[in-house]
């Protein structure tokens, strides 16, 4: 069977990239169903993309290499997209956009933008052989328990990264690159709790406020969640992206509180109540109680000097902790890394030394933050790989 695309991946980049190319083409997935990412995303919501979406939000060995894509299609037009399809939407915190209702409604416009622009969709099919040809690529695969051999012009490495393997996901796009000599930049887990090895944070599970995690090279206010495991929470899966094992990390757990100053006047005021008893107005209780273990906080407040209150408040905004590691691709929402940007077109996502081949979404290495970005590459690079194609 001949087609003009076959694309590896039916997840958010490779069903967008599906409705732009034009010509004949044919979605590829192993599992049962398309876009099972979306679904599960943003509890259930699909945190589609992000009103601030821009080159600064995203790593990359080469941090230039997304601005083309994103600023040929930004998120104001997947915005449009979805509007035009009837969604309801909403902005959450932070420029994060969701869904009023079920991410299974971007699942479902993405099917019907794949079927309006023609593209065929084959899922529990998997691929067991590929190699290139003087016109294009010959793939050999398997659906239904039958083996088929494919043709096509332009091939399209949509599968993602190794993040969350059990929703399906595999390293097949950097076997690829490795096949036709593209180079893949080292892996790792991203977008990810870290976790201690001692257990440390049991009794503390649970336990949620807003902090500043940071290390020498970034820092991120948002929540931070206590686990049984570790930590976790939005500042603690930005940090992890850029977080290397074995590395100290700074926790401000009054990033924004003016903490010597209340309690200079309450001492004044209420000198007799327990220096514990007032900070746990200020901070979670378990908390407090956990830390009164390790930073010096004895007596009533009436007996704390200016210089007690600020070694309090130095140690409370500088809480320094080293993670043994983290919960690694079985929880990350992404991969950070991934095929070296230098072998694709920034335009085009085509790879340079390989006509017709093509690499989008996670699979490149070009990893977002916590709150749509992800998405929105997803469809940046894919409409700029789908429209080059359709143009070619």
């Amino acid at each position: 069977m001949t087609f003009d695309t076959i694309i590896l991946g039916a997840g958010a980049a490779g069903m967008m990239c599906a409705s732009h190319c034009g010509g004949r083409v044919l979605v590829i997935d192993h599992a049962k169903a398309a876009g099972e990412k979306i679904r599960i995303s943003g509890g259930g919501r699909c945190n589609f993309t992000n009103m601030y979406a821009g080159p600064g939000n995203f790593l990359s060995q080469n941090p230039h290499f997304c601005k083309s894509a994103l600023a040929r299609y930004t998120q104001w037009d997947f915005v449009d997209l979805v509007g035009r399809h009837g969604i309801a939407w909403h902005e959450k915190t932070l420029g994060q956009l969701f869904c009023d209702g079920s991410s299974k409604q971007i699942v479902q416009m993405l099917l019907d933008e794949m079927t309006r622009a023609g593209a065929e969709l084959w899922l529990q099919t998997s691929v067991r052989d590929l190699r290139k040809t003087e016109y294009g690529f010959a793939i050999e695969v398997e659906r239904e328990g039958q083996r088929q051999n494919l043709i096509c012009r332009n091939l399209v490495l949509a599968t993602g990264g190794k993040s969350i393997p059990k929703m399906g996901a595999t390293g097949l796009a950097y076997d690829i690159a490795h096949q036709f000599e593209l180079r893949v930049t080292d892996t790792r887990a991203a977008l990810v709790p870290f976790t201690f090895s001692d257990g440390r944070f049991k009794e503390l599970s649970g336990v949620s406020l807003p902090a500043r995690l940071s290390n020498d090279r970034t820092s991120f206010d948002e929540a931070l969640l206590f686990t049984h495991r570790g930590l976790s929470g939005p500042s603690v899966l930005q940090l992890s992206s850029y977080w290397h094992e074995g590395e100290a990390i700074r926790a401000n757990l009054i990033p924004d509180l003016p903490l010597f100053d209340l309690l200079r006047d309450q001492r004044q005021t209420g000198g007799r109540k327990a220096l514990t008893t007032e900070l746990a107005r200020h901070l979670p209780a378990r908390l407090v109680d956990y830390l009164k273990h390790q930073i010096p906080m004895r007596g009533n407040l009436a007996d704390q000097s200016d210089a007690a209150l600020n070694d309090l408040v130095t140690a409370l905004s500088n809480w320094s902790l080293t993670p043994s590691g983290t919960e690694g691709y079985r929880t990350a929402e992404v991969t950070l890394g991934g095929i070296n940007t230098d072998e694709l077109s920034s335009k085009t996502m085509e790879a340079r030394d390989v006509p017709g081949l093509y690499a989008i979404g996670e699979a490149v290495d070009v990893t977002g933050w916590l709150g749509g970005y992800n998405f929105q590459w997803a469809w940046s690079s894919a409409h700029a790989a789908g429209t080059a194609i359709a143009a070619g």
